[in-house]
């Protein structure tokens, strides 16, 4: 038996590692356990090995087409798959290595196994079932492992998995989710792409930017449905005229395999079936929180479709557990996940602190164009009963987008006609993953539309644009 823990976390992603990180800062003596890999999905198979894939076919899209910039290349481009993916998990490995320094520096007993809560204040960690990336497996002697843990806090930061349809299962030949989308041996000829949320469109625009033949099949009436209408209508647009299919209104009913294929029946709105054939099938139709395994329906955890219910605090229906991240229910991001994570312990510690709020949590998808967002889109602040004023601004009005090459794209925001309260903001375009936190800030400080006018925003940049958005809601607007 060990020195009870303060804090035990269970799951070393990107919310579990910076969970424990801050509960040592604030003085608990805190443990982690984590069955595979420390960075969870995000660093090993998410946000950070897809951005590095996307990297590679941003530069691959310039390469194919120098005479924009009155550049010529000689010879034929192409691209390596094999390269590409060595790189992308290159980056995944130095980071992998980089959050074992920082919790070893931060003196965090990071534990390899499988948790599972036996009881309040207790934890027991058998051998995973998974193979442990870090440090070997099997787990070296004198490093923790296997056993049985106290702890006055427990925290299940366990993440979520790819969401799998009945009928539709991924074979990891030739359905895909996103763990072999991100390892391919060779680039597919054609594609379909199941789901249009920020996992398709990011996976659906990298492999169309490497020469796939690709259709996205998305059940509801339009691409990236949590994204403002008009944006998600422009992205469209620029999918659509880059060559990309798109299929809205439209599921996937059945799909039979081939020798090296797969066969689609597709069924519309309206009833109509018709079959498309390609060579692999993403499955990208979301994620489903980790709750089981853990013991938590035995000391009678409440949860909710998939997910651990919270308080927004961290704080579940029994004392003592807590849940953080995607485990935790939506939004499924990272930064979430890491933001809701410090809220929990220091809410533990006694400190002054607020619940999540959730409209202030900005979305960034980084397909080509780039979509990013926070707050409400304008149906819902209209939904919400709010008289809205919006502003709009085009990249075909600003120098610095033209002299990029980037001359398409819009940034929209929407505020309270009443108070001048900034509701929310929307962008697709170049960069746009990057100018969003812009807003969040202006958001977060309750800045009302005179302060953002009153703002000098450099020049020549792209996040001029997000000043003459507001001023265009107020009938202010140079540029245009």
């Amino acid at each position: 038996m060990t020195t009870p823990y303060d804090i035990l976390v269970i799951g070393g992603g990107p919310g579990g590692y910076v969970t424990a990180i801050r509960a040592a800062q604030l003085g608990f003596k805190t443990a982690l356990v984590e069955r595979e890999h420390l960075g969870g999905i995000c660093l090993n198979w998410g946000c950070i090995p897809t951005k590095a894939l996307l990297r590679s076919a941003e530069i691959f899209h310039y390469a194919k087409h120098p005479e924009a910039f009155g550049l010529k290349i000689e010879g034929k481009v192409t691209a390596d798959p094999a390269a590409v993916v060595k790189r992308s998990r290159g980056v995944s490995a130095q980071l992998n290595g980089g959050v074992g320094f920082l919790l070893k520096k931060n003196k965090v007993d990071v534990i390899w196994g499988e948790a599972a809560i036996t009881k309040v204040g207790e934890v027991t960690v058998s051998a995973s079932k998974k193979p442990v990336v870090q440090p070997q497996n099997p787990i070296p002697k004198g490093v923790l492992g296997e056993g049985t843990y106290q702890a006055k806090h427990i925290i299940v930061a366990t993440g979520a998995r790819p969401r799998v349809l009945p009928g539709i299962e991924p074979d990891g030949k030739l359905i895909w989710t996103y763990f072999e989308a991100m390892v391919p041996t060779a680039f597919p000829k054609s594609l379909i792409v199941m789901g249009s949320g920020a996992i398709g469109i990011e996976f659906a625009s990298f492999y169309h930017t490497m020469g796939a033949d690709v259709t996205v099949v998305e059940v509801l009436p339009q691409i990236m449905p949590v994204e403002d209408a008009e944006i998600s209508a422009h992205a469209r647009k620029r999918f659509e005229k880059a060559g990309m299919k798109i299929m809205t209104s439209t599921k996937v009913t059945k799909v039979v395999k081939g020798a090296d294929d797969v066969t689609c029946t597709l069924e519309d709105e309206k009833g109509n079936k018709t079959e498309l054939k390609a060579e692999r099938m993403i499955s990208a139709v979301g994620v489903v929180g980790n709750i089981e395994n853990l013991g938590l329906e035995k000391l009678g955890v409440k949860t909710d479709r998939g997910c651990v219910v919270t308080d927004g605090f961290g704080r579940t229906n029994v004392p003592g557990i807590f849940a953080i991240g995607d485990v935790a229910g939506p939004p499924m991001l990272a930064h979430k996940a890491e933001h809701e994570g410090v809220i929990c312990v220091e809410t533990i510690k006694g400190l002054h602190t607020h619940a999540m709020d959730k409209l202030m949590i900005p979305g960034c998808t980084y397909c080509h164009p780039q979509v990013a967002s926070v707050g409400l889109t304008e149906a819902k602040a209209k939904d919400a009963g709010y008289t809205v004023k919006v502003g709009r601004f085009p990249f075909a009005g600003n120098g610095k987008a033209i002299a990029l090459g980037e001359p398409e794209g819009l940034i929209k925001v929407i505020f309270d006609a009443k108070t001048g309260k900034l509701l929310g903001a929307h962008m697709v375009g170049a960069e746009v993953t990057e100018l969003i936190q812009g807003y969040v800030v202006a958001m977060n400080l309750e800045t009302t539309e005179e302060e953002l006018m009153h703002t000098v925003f450099p020049h020549p940049t792209l996040s001029e644009m997000m000043h003459e958005a507001v001023l265009d809601a107020y009938g202010k607007v140079i540029h245009t």
